[in-house]
């Protein structure tokens, strides 16, 4: 037994870095945890958005009535953006809806916390109930099926639903971004309808990049603790991919409607420096939900040389130029950039100079 104060004193002491060396280990996750009354909330707007869409597509009609967004014919684009700061390009993003009224819709989901600023204009009212987020963490997961349930619910010509955030900037005109997606995909009278009253069964594709031989996935994989993924999820099939996306109806309904990945993916990481989930649970999903319906590739440009603590390049007004946009666009896949990020609030006005004459002009 210890007794002196001196000897006590040295097991102190000595105990200091051990404490340093276990704390990681020992004390609770720094993450936002999703409380329950936010949990149970979601829970029934997804099954809102499921059960709806399930009678929407009984009946071949559309909904009578849009909370948000109007009801016709056309097949609409949904932005979904996701944000926590002022919506810094909306007088681009202006620019770049004006004349298709018909043909989007829009969604925001701010951090509460954050009092961002409501600009006028398109996005006037389009403001979703929303919940506090934390980078890397599950939090992002839910704000985005949070978007995904709400644009769902609101229209059934929305077809396709664009994952954005305030740093995002559109690369094209609205009519090259729409025709790019909405392109004549492929046709099987075996598959479910796409959308509402439409003639044939169709096959788009989601634009979500999947990817599974990067060198960090194992060290991500047990974020949470060697075995914690299973049985749900086995390290063969986690992947990893941007988290920004497009996605079509039926796979935005995957997204709302499981229950079964989402209880692993919202445990809590033991390892903040490897948790990023907002990367893992939609291309994990979707891979083993669908894999030949996705492309496997996103449409939104990310810079990720010299990126620091997990932050992409962030553009600069010196960097903004036709040049730079042109740049951006250019892809390895069949498609070209649509999007691109990461700006700061300063590029605003460069890029308004060059709206016209470069960043629309297919």
């Amino acid at each position: 037994m210890v007794s002196s104060p001196f000897a006590i004193s040295a097991v102190l002491l000595l105990s200091i870095p051990v404490l340093f060396l276990l704390a990681p280990r020992v004390l609770p996750p720094r993450e936002i945890p999703i409380p329950p009354l936010d949990e149970a909330d979601d829970l029934a707007l997804f099954r809102r958005a499921a059960a709806l869409d399930s009678a929407r597509s009984a009946s071949n009609l559309p909904s009578s009535f849009a909370h948000l967004g109007k009801t016709n014919p056309k097949l609409k684009i949904a932005f979904l953006f996701l944000t926590n700061s002022d919506l810094h390009f909306a007088p681009l993003w202006e620019q770049f809806f004006r004349g298709n009224e018909d043909l989007y819709n829009i969604y925001v989901h701010a951090d509460p916390t954050a009092q961002v600023a409501h600009p006028a204009g398109v996005f006037e009212g389009r403001f979703i109930a929303a919940k506090k987020t934390q980078r890397a963490s599950p939090t992002l997961i839910s704000a985005a099926r949070r978007l995904l349930a709400t644009a769902l619910l609101d229209d059934p010509y929305n077809a396709f639903f664009a994952i954005l955030s305030q740093q995002c900037i559109p690369l094209h005109s609205f009519r090259f971004v729409h025709s790019t997606l909405f392109a004549p995909p492929r046709v099987n009278s075996a598959l479910p309808v796409e959308s509402t009253r439409m003639p044939v069964r169709l096959r788009y594709s989601s634009f979500i990049e999947i990817l599974s031989n990067t060198s960090s996935l194992w060290k991500r994989y047990t974020a949470r603790g060697r075995y914690a993924m299973l049985p749900e999820v086995p390290f063969s099939r986690f992947r990893v991919g941007s988290q920004f996306f497009v996605l079509t109806r039926r796979h935005a309904l995957v997204v709302v409607k499981d229950r079964r990945l989402w209880k692993k993916f919202k445990l809590p990481c033991w390892s903040s420096d490897s948790c990023y989930p907002e990367e893992h649970y939609f291309p994990t999903l979707l891979s083993m939900a669908d894999p030949n319906g996705c492309t496997h590739y996103t449409l939104t440009r990310v810079n990720w040389t010299g990126s620091t603590h997990g932050h992409p390049h962030t553009y600069r007004p010196a960097e903004v130029s036709p040049e730079l946009i042109y740049r951006l666009r250019q892809s390895n896949s069949n498609h070209s950039y649509l999007f691109a990020r990461k700006f700061s609030p300063d590029c605003l006005q460069p890029l308004m100079n060059i709206a016209r004459t470069a960043i629309f002009q297919d």
